[in-house]
């Protein structure tokens, strides 16, 4: 919760506004300590560059003080009808629903809208008609709202215990082919 702290000295911030989103922008950070670069697969110990500017994946704001505070990352946004919905910020509204159960916010593609919501629960109980009075009741947009809600028994784990988002859109687009 709150800011993470200013950069360390030396390191460079600038924001790129991200569409959708009112607040805030993604991360691009320039220093001595961000890498020259990756090994080139095809060039054996050479480097291939990766500009100036490294892009975090992360979407911040960014205080008059220079406290930096993590909103998110990009890949945990959906862009629906050119808005920004925070993927963790669905998984918080089903939480505080249903506490003991985990939840999971996958973005998927949409033919109308770009993308929508799916929420993946471990809870029999929690549906859309709940979640949409429960929305309403803290003021929050439908837009927040997942099109969908899938009950599934576990969902899948990485190592360290957290939730393996490619694996539930891979199970999740194999159900829907069947």
């Amino acid at each position: 919760e709150g800011p993470v702290g200013r950069p360390l000295p030396g390191i460079a911030c600038r924001l790129r506004p991200v569409e959708g989103l009112e607040a805030g922008g993604r991360l691009f950070v320039k220093g001595a300590n961000v890498m020259r670069g990756y090994l080139d697969p095809d060039k054996p110990g050479e480097i291939h560059p990766q500009g100036e500017w490294y892009d975090t994946g992360d979407i911040v704001g960014i205080d008059e003080e220079g406290f930096i505070t993590i909103l998110g990352r990009a890949k945990r946004f959906a862009k629906i009808g050119g808005e920004m919905v925070s993927l963790a910020a669905v998984e918080e509204f089903a939480a505080a629903l249903e506490p003991n159960h985990t939840h999971a916010a996958l973005s998927v593609p949409d033919p109308r809208k770009g993308e929508q919501v799916m929420l993946c629960t471990e809870s029999d109980t929690l549906t859309r008609e709940r979640l949409l009075e429960h929305m309403k009741m803290q003021g929050q947009p439908e837009l927040y709202l997942p099109r969908q809600v899938i009950h599934v028994k576990t969902l899948p784990r990485l190592g360290n215990g957290k939730i393996d988002y490619i694996a539930l859109a891979k199970q999740t687009a194999a159900g829907a082919k069947e």
